[in-house]
């Protein structure tokens, strides 16, 4: 394929005038964003019914009703579970202070020298320090209440949210239409070699994205087990919290090691139960690394770690949470179009030039 000087003005003006759009229209692109992911998800099944003798738009339907389903059943189940298991969490503070006075402060003074003056620490400054910022949370939380009643944000919150299942809904209807569309708008010089770029960015970001999904569902389970076999109280919430945000490499991990030791102090076993913690968050760290990353995600499609992680701070940072829901495709056509130039250079003159040419 060659491209003029020309076409390649308007291939950065196009570019530049898309990602100017995203910038600008970013408030509203939210929703529009969550349906193309939702539908990008739920287009394989959809013409796996339709495969088996379904119309379409029934395909479709039953596709969105089990996705509005699974989501519900899972915020049913686990938005009372965490509040549960945290609320139980901070109700232990006032005995990990007894268990600080008696065991981590004797030892500080014993072993590091360090004297620590029970008076600054008392609890009741403690107690008054906490009903402090409870009463600053208080006002801070009546301020945003007040803007939570705003007519404009509950309108635009709840239009949203109503946006989602329409709009995934009428994109899973024409998907391919849509696509086929999209495709005979393409240059005709360009098309054969951006039509394979995108389906090779697809079975990139398809792969990625279900096998994160089952890395994500085997790392929570992980956690889980392992923190509930070691007796730490909040084992299902913090084993879930860690799964969940494991999509971000390390993030997981180290949000889930900051709670359950936060989690493990605060019930006073001793030293015993931190190092357990250690322990149950190592193997799991191991297992995602030579078990259900590689067995799962496998090693060609997945994206570097740094490249995820870098992806989703400058999407949120340009972009806000539209950003962030673009980050992974971006992150994943970017490693795809990358490949493609690699291989562009390679057989480029530039590249294979030995400067023992005859002049």
């Amino acid at each position: 394929m060659t491209v003029t000087v020309t076409q390649k003005t308007w291939i950065i003006i196009g570019s530049a005038i898309v990602v100017a759009l995203i910038y600008y229209l970013q408030p509203i692109l939210t929703p529009f964003l969550a349906s193309f992911i939702l539908a990008y998800l739920g287009n394989p099944l959809v013409d796996r019914l339709e495969r088996w003798k379904l119309p379409r738009t029934l395909a479709v339907v039953m596709v969105l009703l089990v996705m509005v389903l699974l989501l519900g059943l899972v915020l049913l189940l686990l938005i009372p579970m965490v509040v549960r298991e945290f609320t139980a969490l901070f109700a232990r503070l006032p005995q990990a202070w007894t268990w600080t006075q008696m065991h981590v402060l004797p030892w500080l003074a014993l072993h590091l020298h360090l004297h620590v003056d029970l008076r600054t620490f008392a609890p009741t400054q403690f107690a008054d320090m906490m009903k402090r910022n409870f009463a600053s949370a208080g006002k801070l939380a009546s301020t945003l209440g007040s803007v939570s009643r705003s007519g404009t944000v509950v309108f635009i919150f709840f239009m949203n949210l109503l946006l989602i299942p329409v709009v995934t809904f009428y994109l899973l209807r024409d998907w391919h239409r849509l696509m086929a569309r999209i495709e005979a708008l393409l240059p005709r010089v360009a098309a054969p070699t951006v039509t394979q770029l995108a389906r090779d960015c697809d079975g990139v970001l398809a792969g990625f994205l279900r096998g994160q999904l089952l890395v994500m569902a085997c790392l929570g389970i992980t956690y889980t087990l392992g923190l509930s076999i070691i007796g730490l109280d909040s084992a299902v919430a913090i084993g879930v919290i860690a799964g969940l945000l494991s999509f971000v490499p390390y993030l997981g991990f180290f949000t889930g090691v900051g709670l359950a030791l936060l989690s493990a102090l605060l019930q006073g076993q001793g030293w015993l139960l931190p190092v357990e913690v250690l322990v149950v968050f190592g193997i799991g760290e191991a297992l995602e690394s030579f078990v259900f990353t590689p067995n799962i995600i496998g090693e060609r499609i997945g994206l570097h770690p740094v490249l995820v992680i870098f992806a989703i701070l400058a999407g949120g940072e340009l972009f806000g949470f539209a950003g962030v829901l673009l980050a992974l495709p971006a992150a994943a056509a970017g490693t795809v179009l990358v490949r493609h130039a690699h291989g562009r250079y390679l057989q480029s003159r530039l590249y294979q030039d030995t400067g023992n040419d005859a002049s």
